[in-house]
């Protein structure tokens, strides 16, 4: 199991995502650092577990108020070795993010509409695929999780009303799209507690996860993240 750790950012500083609700995330309280300033939890996350991917959702431009694209992209200068999975929103602000070698863009059907879904195909796959589901079901375009031909190979269950919800993944819809859609890298997100659900996760197939809160709490520590890559060996075709 690969994890990905999340950072939820707004206005500046990092926050703690909770049931989608984003007019209500708070600063971050973490027991990893003491600050909700962004290099200092990347820092911490590549201090204490060495992880080589992290995704950054802009907040701001997700929800179409401006966007943190100058300090996202001394976010990518600062740590060059890290991969950064970055959801802007669409039409992306991200023309200096491109001039980085370790930024991939993240593509969230939230953030587009049918007629501009085609929009899609410019990126030659070259791009992570959120799906994104609120409570009441799916986000944005309708058509675009029914459209197989214009998502690239590893694609984000977004669950939203699990964030930080201590409720547990949403095992039915990633078992469901694991069974219909064999040849997509799914990767979960949303309510991940502790190690016990990865053990889950990996018995449906999952191979990845995003992560937030059960890091920043203490339920999944550093040597449970050491003992799962001595367990696992790197398999091909995965960031």
């Amino acid at each position: 199991m690969q994890i990905i750790p999340v950072i939820d950012f707004k206005n500046g500083l990092v926050v703690h995502a909770k049931h989608g609700n984003r007019d209500d995330y708070a600063p971050l309280k973490s027991e990893l650092c003491k600050s909700s300033d962004i290099f200092d939890v990347v820092g911490a996350f590549w201090t204490l577990f060495r992880f080589s991917t992290i995704y950054i959702a802009d907040l701001n431009a997700i929800t179409g108020q401006s966007n943190n694209v100058d300090l996202l992209s001394g976010v990518l200068s600062t740590f060059p070795h890290i991969t950064f999975w970055i959801d802007g929103g669409y039409p992306l602000c991200n023309a200096d993010l491109q001039q980085h070698k370790n930024f991939l863009p993240v593509l969230g059907s939230e953030s587009f509409h049918d007629e501009n879904v085609s929009d899609i195909r410019k990126f030659n796959s070259n791009f992570i695929l959120s799906l994104d589901y609120s409570v009441t079901g799916e986000m944005g375009a309708k058509t675009l999780f029914s459209m197989p031909e214009l998502w690239p190979e590893h694609i984000i269950i977004m669950s939203l009303p699990r964030v930080g919800s201590n409720q547990g993944p949403d095992l039915d819809r990633l078992s469901a799209y694991r069974k219909h859609y064999p040849q997509q890298k799914i990767i979960a997100a949303g309510g991940i507690r502790d190690k016990e659900d990865l053990r889950t996760l990996g018995q449906i197939g999952i191979r990845q996860a995003l992560v937030a809160t059960a890091l920043h709490n203490g339920k999944i520590s550093p040597d449970d993240i050491a003992t799962n890559r001595q367990k696992n060996t790197p398999r091909a075709g995965y960031f």
